[in-house]
């Protein structure tokens, strides 16, 4: 089962630009049915040559004007900050804290990414967390291909993973993120997010959300079993103050499976978890 689960993410990360791509040219071929356009197996009509500018100005200086413009332009390096949760948890025993978090600089084709994302309590404690360096490479309009490292930070046994993965946009705008991961002692893992906002109005926003994670071996020291162990989903509904900065509320269910569930209940723990949860998304 937990090889098979393995296979079936790696197949899910080859697969999936495949399929948007074929999703993309079926839309477009629609769209140019539906508005008169030249069918598919005609050739398209050469594009405009003539610029307005070159009737009044000098052409060659014109075009010297362009190359200068597109020079600047095209590859222009720019960055982004996002906080994607960051939330507040309260529980019967302690209250918990939560985020998920990316950053990225460069350009259009490649950049390099940060990602965390974890969980503590309010006293201090680190139930689970991590960072991961990336860089990552356009391979479509649409997804790209990511590749780097991963660090866990726990209270118990850490671990060291060597990452690559497939991130970008579903059909329907279902953002995707999926990864493999091999650490340092040579245990492979996978993990598989999506969500998708669903704009009610211009400023409320209805997100829900899912992640799976996978282990082809059993890790009983990190408390997780082989094949999918936990799984992830949660709905929150933020009012978008302004794009950049959005307040929310929700829910959240966490519930482990198999292998990590028995190592949850011998240490003392519930395998299942459901939060109200408080927080905000900003980004710039």
């Amino acid at each position: 089962m937990a090889r098979a689960g393995i296979l079936l993410m790696t197949v899910l990360v080859a697969a999936v630009p495949a399929m948007a791509q074929e999703h993309q040219h079926a839309a477009m071929d629609h769209s140019q049915m539906e508005h008169g356009a030249l069918p598919p197996s005609e050739p398209p009509s050469e594009p405009p040559s003539d610029w307005a500018a070159d009737a009044v100005y000098d052409p060659a200086a014109m075009a010297a004007a362009r190359h200068r413009l597109f020079a600047s332009t095209s590859g222009h390096p720019a960055h982004l900050v996002l906080f994607e949760q960051l939330e507040w948890r309260p529980g019967a025993g302690s209250d918990g804290f939560s985020w998920d978090a990316k950053a990225w600089y460069g350009g259009d084709l490649d950049r390099i990414a940060i990602r965390s994302e974890g969980e503590t309590d309010l006293d201090g404690a680190t139930e689970q967390a991590e960072a991961q360096l990336l860089w990552s490479h356009a391979i479509s309009p649409y997804f790209n291909l990511e590749t780097g490292v991963r660090q866990d930070f726990q209270s118990g046994p850490s671990r060291s993973h060597a990452a690559l993965g497939i991130a970008g946009t579903l059909p329907y705008w279902v953002e995707l993120e999926s990864a493999l991961f091999l650490s340092h002692k040579g245990e492979a893992t996978a993990r598989l997010q999506l969500h998708h906002d669903m704009r009610l109005t211009q400023s409320l926003i209805l997100q829900p959300g899912a992640e799976m994670n996978l282990s082809a071996q059993d890790m009983p020291a990190l408390g997780i079993g082989s094949g999918i162990s936990d799984i992830e989903l949660g709905l929150r509904l933020r009012y978008a103050v302004r794009p950049r900065f959005a307040p929310y509320l929700g829910v959240n269910w966490q519930r482990k499976l198999g292998g990590s569930a028995r190592h949850a209940r011998r240490a003392g723990e519930h395998a299942s978890a459901a939060h109200l949860v408080a927080g905000v998304r900003f980004w710039f």
